[in-house]
C-alpha cells in the first residue's frame, strides 16, 4: 500500500480550508458553481493532496464574508512545501503554461462575443450576455492564476538561493553554480567535454552534442538603466536604456564624429557576440546542474540573468529554445514581470528592439498584477524610451483583465500621459469598453482634469 505523506503546512492550510468550505457550502454562491465543475479536483484539495487556487479560495471568503487573513499566510506557506516536492519546479511551469492557453483562448472569446453583440438576435442577446459574463470570469480566474503561479515560482526560487546559500556555508558544501551572465575572468582550458542538445537530454550526466562554451572574458557591461518616466513622482531622470548617447545624424555630424561610426558598429557586434557566448554557458550550466540533481541552483543561475545587463537576455531566450527549454525562458519573464518599472521598461525595451515582440506583449501581460501606481511607471518608461507601441499593448491588456474602476484610478495617476492612451485602447478593443473607460472616468472625476 503507497502512504502519501503531506507536509505539515499543506496540513495545516487543509484544516482551515475545511472550516471555510463548510461555512461557505452553508451559504450558498460559488461552492456550487466548484462543486459542480470540477467535484474530483475540489475533493483532492479537501484531502490535502492538491492545492486549490488561491482565485478559488478568495471566492469562497467573500461568500462567507470573512477576510483573507490568516489563510493567505497559511496558502502560501502550503504552496511552498507543496512546490519543494521533486518535480515542482516543472509542474508549476506546465500548470502555467496550461493557463496562458487558457488566458488567450477566454481572450479570443470575449472577442468573438463582442463582435457577436454589436448586432444581436433579440433572442440571442440574453444568451450572449450570460456567455460574456461567464467568459470574463473565466478571463479574471485565468489571469490570476498566471500572477499566482508566477508568484509559487519566485518564492521557490527565493527557497532554494537560501538552500544553496547554507550549503555553501557548510564544510563540504557542493561548489556553487557559475554566475554565467557577470563576466568571467580566464580560466584554465578545461577538458572538451560534448555538450546536451533537447530537453530530453537535460537530465544525463553525459550527451553528443559540441564542445563546451568557452567562458565569457573580461568585458565592460554596458549599463542597462533605462530611460525612466519623468515627474517628481517617479524620482527618476530620462537616459537611454544603454547609458550612450543617442548615434548623430551623419548629415550634420562632425567628420571626427562620423569616424567613430565603424568603431561603433564592431562595439555593438562584439557586445552581440559575448551575450551569445554567455548564453551558452548558461545554458550548459543550467543542463550540468539538473543532470546532477541541482535544480534549485539551476533556478538560482537561471534568475541572475535578470541582474545582468538587459541586453543579453534576448540571447538567452534564443538559446534556451534551441536547446528545449522554453519552459525556463517562461519562467524567467514571470520573473521579470515582478521587476521595478523602469527595469521592466528596460526588459520589455530590449526584447523589442530584437524583435521578439511576442516576449515583450507577454512580459507586460504578466505584469499588469502590481499597483496601479507601478503600472502608471512602467507605462512613462516605455513612452520616456519611444516604446509606444508596447505601452499600447500593456494598456490593451490591463483594461482586458481590470476593471474600468480601477483603469479610472490608473488614469488618475497621471492625467494628462495615460487619459488619451487609455482612450485609444478602450476605442480599439470595442465601443462598449469605450463607454464604460469613460463613465468610469467621468464617476472617478478624472475625466476633464
Amino acid at each position: 500500500m503507497t502512504v502519501t505523506h503531506i507536509p505539515t503546512e499543506m496540513a495545516d492550510f487543509t484544516h482551515w480550508l475545511g472550516g471555510l468550505a463548510a461555512r461557505a457550502e452553508a451559504s450558498g454562491g460559488w461552492w456550487a458553481v466548484f462543486a459542480e465543475r470540477d467535484p474530483d479536483g475540489l475533493r483532492a484539495c479537501l484531502d490535502g493532496t492538491e492545492l486549490l487556487p488561491w482565485d478559488v479560495v478568495e471566492s469562497l471568503l467573500r461568500d462567507a464574508g470573512e477576510a483573507p487573513e490568516p489563510g493567505r499566510g497559511l496558502y502560501e506557506a502550503a504552496a511552498l512545501a507543496h512546490d519543494r516536492r521533486p518535480g515542482g519546479a516543472d509542474a508549476l511551469a506546465a500548470r502555467r503554461e496550461l493557463m496562458e492557453r487558457e488566458r488567450r483562448h477566454a481572450e479570443t472569446r470575449l472577442r468573438e462575443l463582442d463582435r457577436r453583440l454589436g448586432t444581436p438576435d433579440p433572442g440571442e442577446a440574453a444568451r450572449l450576455e450570460h456567455d460574456l459574463a461567464w467568459t470574463r470570469d473565466d478571463l479574471a480566474r485565468a489571469t490570476a492564476r498566471i500572477a499566482d503561479l508566477g508568484e509559487r515560482l519566485g518564492r521557490l526560487g527565493r527557497a532554494d538561493r537560501a538552500d544553496r546559500a547554507d550549503r555553501g556555508a557548510a564544510p563540504g558544501a557542493e561548489e556553487p553554480a557559475p554566475a554565467a551572465f557577470a563576466p568571467a575572468a580566464p580560466a584554465a582550458p578545461a577538458p572538451e567535454r560534448r555538450r546536451p542538445r533537447g530537453a530530453r537530454y537535460a537530465w544525463a550526466d553525459d550527451a553528443s552534442g559540441g564542445p563546451e562554451p568557452r567562458p565569457v572574458p573580461d568585458a565592460p557591461a554596458p549599463q542597462a538603466a533605462g530611460a525612466e518616466p519623468r515627474g517628481a513622482r517617479f524620482r527618476f531622470k530620462p537616459g537611454p536604456r544603454t547609458g550612450a548617447a543617442a548615434p548623430p545624424d551623419p548629415a550634420t555630424a562632425p567628420a571626427s564624429m562620423s569616424a567613430s561610426a565603424p568603431e561603433s558598429a564592431a562595439a555593438s557586434a562584439g557586445a552581440g557576440e559575448e551575450a551569445a557566448r554567455a548564453a551558452a554557458n548558461a545554458v550548459y550550466a543550467i543542463q550540468r546542474l539538473r543532470a546532477q540533481g541541482r535544480t534549485g541552483e539551476a533556478h538560482a543561475l537561471l534568475f541572475e540573468a535578470l541582474a545582468g545587463p538587459v541586453g543579453r537576455l534576448p540571447a538567452l531566450a534564443g538559446e534556451l529554445h534551441r536547446a528545449g527549454l522554453g519552459a525556463d525562458w517562461a519562467i524567467l519573464l514571470w520573473e521579470a514581470a515582478s521587476l521595478p518599472p523602469g527595469r521592466l521598461a528596460a526588459v520589455a525595451g530590449a526584447l523589442a528592439d530584437a524583435g521578439r515582440a511576442d516576449d515583450c506583449e507577454q512580459l507586460l501581460r504578466q505584469g499588469l498584477a502590481r499597483p496601479v501606481e507601478e503600472l502608471a511607471g512602467a507605462v512613462a518608461a516605455l513612452v520616456a524610451e519611444h516604446h509606444d507601441h508596447e505601452a499600447h499593448a500593456l494598456l490593451t491588456a490591463f483594461l482586458r483583465v481590470r476593471t474600468p474602476e480601477e483603469a479610472a484610478r490608473l488614469a488618475a495617476v497621471d492625467p494628462a500621459l495615460l487619459m488619451p492612451r487609455l482612450g485609444a485602447a478602450a476605442r480599439a478593443l470595442s465601443p462598449a469598453d469605450d463607454r464604460a473607460l469613460r463613465h468610469a472616468l467621468r464617476v472617478g472625476g478624472v475625466l476633464g482634469t
